[in-house]
């Protein structure tokens, strides 16, 4: 067997009822979602587990819900087995939650951190006139030589996977970039149902004012690699950890790299953690040959536990 790693989805993968499950079958999901509440002055949990849809699918509410989910699902797996990783990785928020995982950062600072995250970058989008768009079926070299050719604020968000790419910022240039992508032979341009231009130069104010507030926390150094998204380099650091952390916000997120990076490292098998099946599908996507799973409620946490307990012990 080869190596593990830990990975924590984004936004888009949140439900109404996530969550619930395992708070009703953990302990310690449920003092994790029980801490949250009482950490952010609100009832995330009450969210998660019951909506309404609007709400959850609000950034301020999404971000911390999917987190607060996810590192329930990751106490939950704690509590009932000895699995470790041997690298973490998130994609976008979900970073925090590898940094959480990797023992780089403590559960308050994830979710305080997590938190003032969402609020600046609500307020930035409220503030711009931002879109995304994912494109479908196009390299990553051809769609990067159409938006260099596009005047505006127009780049890539997410490199997903090596036939699914998105791309952020202004309004009007990410209306004329699904054009010229269109006739470069793109199968798919769809524009994606979000409220602001996330990780494009549209929030760099968001990320410096996010820097500063970064320093009033701790950051140790990860005692588990943690695979970045601004750069997909495996980092331990503290200090290099605490400087991505706001320059995440207004950059690329390289998921495809970071899968890559991991399995040039020896990973063969990924462990989803939290709601939603999006990055186990995109790992698959990027490398068919990994071995992927997921932790999201009892019946699937036990089924990893039941794969892995043997295989582990032996390790």
């Amino acid at each position: 067997m080869g190596k593990i790693a830990f990975v924590f989805p984004g936004q888009g993968s949140q439900s109404v009822g996530m969550g619930l499950d395992l708070y009703n079958n953990s302990q310690k999901a449920k003092e994790i979602f029980d801490l949250a509440d009482t950490l952010l002055g609100k009832k995330i949990s009450k969210i998660c587990f019951e909506g309404p849809e609007d709400d959850l699918k609000q950034t301020i509410n999404t971000q911390p819900a999917i987190l607060v989910t996810s590192l329930a699902a990751l106490g939950a797996l704690r509590e009932k087995s000895d699995i470790r990783p041997d690298f973490t990785a998130g994609h976008s928020l979900g970073e925090y939650g590898a940094l959480y995982a990797a023992g780089a950062i403590d559960f308050d600072t994830a979710m305080l951190l997590i938190q003032k995250r969402a609020e600046l970058m609500n307020e930035a989008a409220l503030n711009t006139k931002g879109a995304m768009t994912a494109v479908i079926g196009l390299d990553k070299e051809k769609i990067e030589e159409v938006l260099s050719k596009i005047d505006g604020t127009v780049s890539v968000a997410n490199y997903n996977s090596p036939a699914q790419i998105v791309i952020t910022g202004e309004e009007g240039a990410v209306a004329k970039a699904n054009e010229l992508l269109k006739e470069a032979g793109a199968k798919r341009v769809i524009p994606l149902p979000v409220s602001g231009g996330f990780h494009s130069l549209l929030m760099k104010e968001a990320g410096i004012a996010f820097g500063e507030y970064t320093k009033n926390f701790s950051v140790s150094d990860a005692k588990i690699p943690v695979v970045s998204n601004t750069d997909a380099a495996v980092t331990t650091n503290a200090e290099e950890l605490r400087a991505k952390m706001p320059v995440q916000i207004y950059s690329s997120v390289y998921w495809t790299q970071s899968v890559q990076e991991m399995v040039k490292n020896g990973v063969d098998t990924i462990i989803e953690i939290g709601p939603g099946k999006v990055l186990s599908g995109l790992c698959k996507k990027i490398d068919a040959s990994l071995r992927v799973l997921n932790v999201y409620d009892t019946e699937s946490l036990n089924s990893v536990i039941s794969e892995l307990q043997s295989e582990t012990a032996c390790r």
